[in-house]
């Protein structure tokens, strides 16, 4: 298969492995996450042998989300006095296309296994909540961070993960941008099960995707069809509700003092302007 520079992608047995590698620290999500994650997706639907796909990271943590530094040029357009159309439609166009790298995730006939440990942070929860099923190791930590960074979440969380946590659940973790443990995620039915440690976790999602590969692998795709088809549209519609939004409001003294905050490395002082 192709040589991926943020991804490593290995097949056997009917079940293929996706393991994020960066090159950020954390498996942080920078331009070649977000170009080579739809191609991926796109091979292993188009490839016949493979029947399920296991999605993880390398190292200890499973993604810190979006590289700040590798994509302040998308936000750089957007601060101070001159945003005007021109930098808003490219930024539209630029979030349309993130989306769409994580839809390929969701969109894909193979059911999708995320097999997550240490960190999962914004970037990270927007990917693993387009997976059919999510596994963790009991030292994982989610984080639904993007408020905390002056940005409403635009890349899926707020769309799908209604239907895996709910409601409530959701707006906690949207409105407080408040880090959670495993044993919290599977309460609230963000995760299936938790593990002992990154290797058990990894061992149960591939014996997971193994069962599911041993089935008639058309019905499978046909049962994953068929469950997606009521919020498929929904999701889509509030995605284009969203990335419009941001492009219309995201710029603000608060984002900009929010990623000055990250490079100072402080606590922001957000005055809601």
């Amino acid at each position: 298969m192709t040589d991926w520079k943020a991804f490593e992608v290995e097949s056997k047995d009917h079940v293929a492995q996706v393991t994020l590698t960066g090159p950020g620290k954390g498996n942080a999500m920078g331009p070649d996450f977000w170009r080579e994650l739809p191609l991926i997706f796109g091979e292993l639907d188009a490839d016949p042998e493979v029947r399920a796909i296991v999605l993880t990271g390398a190292g200890k943590h499973f993604s810190y989300g979006l590289d700040l530094p590798a994509m302040s040029p998308l936000f750089g357009p957007l601060l101070g006095d001159k945003a005007l159309a021109k930098p808003r439609t490219d930024f539209l166009r630029h979030v349309r296309e993130m989306q769409a790298s994580v839809t390929a995730v969701a969109d894909s006939h193979k059911p999708v296994i995320a097999a997550v440990s240490g960190w999962c942070i914004g970037g990270g929860l927007d990917l693993i909540a387009a997976a059919d099923i999510r596994l963790a190791s009991a030292d994982a930590k989610f984080s639904l961070r993007e408020a905390k960074v002056a940005i409403v979440a635009d890349i899926g969380s707020l769309h799908r993960l209604p239907g895996i946590i709910g409601e409530g659940h959701l707006r906690e973790l949207a409105y407080t941008g408040k880090d959670i443990d495993a044993a919290r995620a599977e309460k609230i039915g963000l995760i299936n099960d938790v593990y002992a440690d990154q290797q058990a976790v990894l061992d149960a999602a591939h014996a997971l995707a193994r069962e599911i590969a041993e089935n008639p692998p058309l019905v499978v795709q046909g049962i994953k069809d068929v469950l997606d088809q009521p919020k498929a549209g929904k999701v889509a519609d509030g995605l284009r509700y969203v990335s419009a939004w941001n492009a219309a409001f995201l710029p603000s003294e608060d984002i900009t003092e929010a990623i000055q905050a990250v490079f100072e490395k402080r606590q922001p002082r957000f005055q809601g302007k």
